[in-house]
Parts: C-alpha cells; structure tokens; sequence
C-alpha cells in the first residue's frame, strides 16, 4: 500500500485478533529512524473522551498494523514512524477501534455469563430490565412473577437441575410474550389501517419477526427481553409490510409514520441480539 493514498485494509479472523494496516512505507529507503518508544511499551492516548492504552512494539514491517484482541489494542510499527504519525493514525480511525474494542469487551462479558450457572439469584433481562431468579421448593404456585421486587419466583429447590429450571423459564417467558403480543398487534394494526390474519411465536435465531402475503405474522419470543418501545417497533415493522412487502423508503416512511425512533430501536436490537440470542 503507498503512503501517498493512505487508503486502511481490514482484516478479521473469527476468534483471532482484528487488524488494521495503514502507512505503508515508501518504496525507496527509509528515512533516519527516530527516537522510539522501548519495544513492546505501553502508552496511552485520548479519544473521544476515553483514556486507550495500547501496547506498541517496533518492527520491520512497512506498515501500521492495528491489532484489537481480549488484551486490548495492540501496534506495530515501523521504526522511521514517529509517535506522533502512530497517533494521528490512531485518532483517524478512532471510530473502528473504539467499536471493536467494546465489540471485545461484550463478547468478554457473553463467554463469562455463559458460565454461569442458573440458579437462585441468577438475573434474567425481563422487559427491558433485569428481574432476580427466587428458588422456593415450597412455593404455591409453579411460577410467580412479583414486579414490585423484580423477582421471578419458581416452585424448585435450590439444586434443581440447570435445564428444568431453564425450560421452566422459557415456558413462563415465551407465555408472557404472548399475551403482550396480542395486546400490541391489534393496536399498530389499527393505527396503519391493516388487518393481519393470525400471529404465531417464532424461535428463530436470525431475526426478530416475518409477516406473510396473506396477514400471518411470527413474532420471535425473545423480544420479551426488550423494552416496550423495541417491541413495539418490531411489531409495526411486520405489519407495515402488509402495505409494502419490501424494504423499499415508502415501507421505512410507513414505519415511521406510527415508531419516528425507529433508525435507534433497529440498531438496539442489532447490537443486543447477540446477548439475547445465546440465553436459551
């Protein structure tokens, strides 16, 4: 890559580290190398309001490659780069590192939840907030729910087997979603002047809801986890699709004309799916 055109290569390898190439050297020699930082040292930059550390180490390679894994960001260098040329590199795509280091942090956090065991105490995103799992072997009723407390109380012991208590919690789940589902459909669909045929609960793992030609709509369950206003957005997006079976701007405008947050409440499912999705 020539310096002159300073164009960025990305490169992504499932588990392994992200890479980001710019500043490739000059074809002719390079020229006296400056001062530099110790090789394999740690310095620290300001973006966006946000303190990075990076781990910067000298090479011979002709480029500035970007490497963003569990450990954090990583640079190397070569050395006719000066400090500040690394830095300016690093603020230009500020943007990219910053996604990718919180994408790290998230799947972090997912890899340390999925080895958690379910059990009293367990929290669970219930509507858009998190509710408390509560093991009471003497419970009266198989599943209370106590909104008041945010707690969801189950009639188990506390060594009941992980998956009895997950599929008890899938039943209460995917029977509270539901009933809201048939509460909110017939009010977006009066609102857009459609009328659907049926609905159905989805369990798929690709997307949040489907509506048909023919007015049969599938809601997938786990929206449940979300807030109201994101449910809500999923179910006028279906039933828009019975004015316009595409995603073309009139479909997006319809959309809008009943949820004007929509563009936010889109990405907040895009991002989020990825916790939600492994949960059950």
């Amino acid at each position: 890559m020539k310096r002159q055109n300073k164009r960025a290569s990305s490169d992504e390898t499932p588990g392994g580290p992200l890479q980001l190439d710019l500043f490739a050297s000059p074809e002719q020699s390079a020229p006296p190398s400056p001062p530099a930082a110790p090789a394999g040292a740690t310095r620290r930059i300001l973006m966006s309001g946000q303190v990075i550390d990076y781990a910067l180490k000298r090479s011979k390679r002709r480029s500035i490659g970007f490497m963003i894994g569990d450990d954090g960001l990583r640079i190397s260098a070569p050395r006719w780069i000066t400090i500040a040329e690394i830095e300016l590199a690093i603020r230009e795509k500020q943007r990219w590192i910053l996604s990718k280091l919180h994408e790290r942090r998230e799947s972090a956090l997912l890899r340390s939840q999925a080895g958690t065991r379910w059990g009293d105490g367990r929290s669970l995103p219930y509507m858009g907030d998190d509710i408390v799992l509560r093991l009471d072997a003497l419970a009266p009723v198989p599943v209370a729910f106590d909104a008041a407390l945010g707690e969801l109380r189950l009639a188990l012991p506390f060594d009941a087997d992980e998956q009895q208590l997950k599929d008890q919690i899938r039943l209460w789940l995917q029977q509270q979603a539901h009933d809201l589902f048939a509460q909110r459909l017939p009010l977006y669909a009066q609102q857009l002047g459609v009328d659907y045929h049926s609905f159905a609960l989805s369990s798929a793992t690709t997307q949040w809801g489907s509506c048909t030609s023919t007015g049969r709509i599938r809601l997938n369950w786990r929206l449940v986890h979300f807030s109201l206003p994101l449910i809500d957005y999923v179910i006028a997006h279906e039933l828009a699709h019975l004015r316009e079976m595409n995603h073309s701007a009139r479909f997006w405008a319809i959309v809008e004309s009943v949820i004007p947050d929509f563009e936010n409440a889109r990405k907040t499912l895009q991002k989020r799916s990825r916790e939600i999705m492994p949960m059950f």
